[in-house]
């Protein structure tokens, strides 16, 4: 005897195989539209996958995996109008230039970011920078980040598993364009710089790393602000300026200590009343004690302490001892296969500009070489000046109610660029051009 369906019960079952057909198909059809010739066809689709959030962007990748993998096996691999066309839809759906390489999804308005780090448990990591991170000539940091940290197969994991993406323009990036006046030009951005917030699903701020970080350290980084995050989970306002305040006082204090004993290993002075305060065969810095923090005590003479020893080793750390000290983390900078390839493949016709046909492996090689270098000495320079600066900020605004005035205090004091100078210290009234308003131009 056959079964009898009512039908009620045929239209639900219709309805809901129909639903799951949709949610399989649509995203894949989405993508197939994204990469279409036809503009009128493709920027519909693209905005579609972007309104989607992350589940647009692994439209994208489940269905061009293929070709994705070919770009990322062959970095030298030239460039299909096919392919560009795919790039360029990847890049608007994830709002990340290169994002091929990294599959990241960016938030760009912040109260969604908030509601999706509500929604996963997890805490945001909010850049802000000069430029977009979606475009080409965004701040020269910003384009690091993109090569050394996005593209790296191990961070890229860590941030789309553990993290919630957003980032933020402070101002446009300022672009300079030198006319040889032969037909040769080149172009590039000036000043500026980035940093990475920490955050919680309500926006308030754990912690920041300033400037460009190696993998290693900013890996670390990471992972001491998320497990912050974790034990902040369920305390009051109280609680938590507490353990923030407690925490913040630690980190300057195990930034001190690694400070000094790097001066040591590399052959520099440390200063004696660091030596007096520790071990004379492992001299640290001053012990932070663990006792909670009241508001009252949160005053400038008690953060001057609290930062004292890094002002004094920053004092006998020059130039040359800078360089001393990176070569200590050399290996915090090594760039791994996937950010190389990446750089492999944007400076694979740079060198025809001094006559040669195309890159030989030496010359790249040396290239790689020499901005890992670059990224150890940023690395121990930020965490060491900028970071322990910021700690100490966060000590005395342990609430983190208000990112934007910290941001602000930032790019005003940390990396002396406020928004009161339009001109990002580039120009100045006292200096004389020999030019015309000297110089300046403004569009009408």
């Amino acid at each position: 005897m056959r079964p009898k369906y009512s039908g009620s019960f045929l239209l639900l079952f219709l309805l809901v195989f129909t639903q799951t057909l949709y949610a399989k198909t649509a995203p894949k059809a989405l993508a197939l539209k994204a990469v279409s010739e036809n503009s009128a066809e493709s920027a519909p689709a693209i905005a579609e996958l972007r309104a989607m959030g992350p589940a647009g962007l692994n439209a994208l990748f489940q269905t061009y995996a293929r070709e994705i993998n070919e770009q990322v096996s062959n970095p030298l691999l030239a460039a299909t109008p096919e392919w560009q066309r795919l790039s360029a839809a990847l890049d608007a759906v994830s709002q990340q230039k290169d994002s091929y390489l990294s599959g990241l999804y960016w938030y760009t308005d912040f109260d969604q970011a908030k509601a999706a780090a509500r929604a996963a448990g997890k805490p945001i990591l909010s850049l802000r920078l000069l430029g977009k991170l979606n475009e080409e000539f965004s701040c020269a940091n910003s384009r690091f980040f993109r090569t050394v940290l996005y593209s790296n197969a191990q961070m890229s994991i860590l941030l789309r598993d553990r993290f919630i993406l957003h980032w933020q323009s402070v101002r446009p990036a300022p672009r300079v364009t030198i006319d040889f006046g032969d037909g040769r030009k080149l172009e590039r951005t000036l000043t500026g710089n980035s940093i990475h917030y920490v955050l919680d699903a309500a926006g308030r701020t754990i912690d920041a790393l300033p400037g460009l970080y190696g993998f290693w350290p900013f890996f670390r980084g990471l992972e001491n602000a998320e497990q912050v995050f974790k034990e902040l989970q369920g305390k009051d306002d109280e609680g938590r300026r507490v353990a923030l305040a407690n925490y913040h006082r630690a980190r300057i204090d195990a930034i001190a200590t690694a400070w000094t004993a790097d001066t040591g290993k590399s052959g520099g002075k440390i200063p004696e009343s660091l030596v007096a305060r520790g071990d004379k065969k492992s001299p640290r810095a001053i012990t932070v004690a663990p006792a909670a923090i009241t508001k009252m005590a949160i005053e400038a003479p008690i953060l001057g302490s609290i930062t004292r020893d890094a002002e004094e080793l920053g004092r006998v750390t020059d130039e040359a001892a800078w360089r001393r000290i990176a070569l200590l983390h050399a290996d915090d900078a090594v760039l791994d296969l996937r950010s190389q390839a990446l750089i492999r493949r944007q400076n694979a016709n740079l060198f025809a500009a001094f006559g040669a046909s195309e890159a030989t492996e030496a010359q790249l090689a040396s290239l790689i070489r020499n901005f890992q270098r670059s990224i150890a000495l940023d690395s121990v320079r930020n965490e060491y000046l900028l970071h322990t600066k910021l700690h100490a900020w966060l000590i005395a605004d342990a609430s983190g109610d208000d990112l934007n005035a910290l941001n602000e205090k930032v790019y005003a004091e940390l990396f002396l660029t406020p928004r009161s100078d339009p001109w990002l210290g580039l120009l100045s009234p006292d200096v004389y051009a020999g030019l015309e308003g000297g110089g300046v131009t403004r569009s009408k």
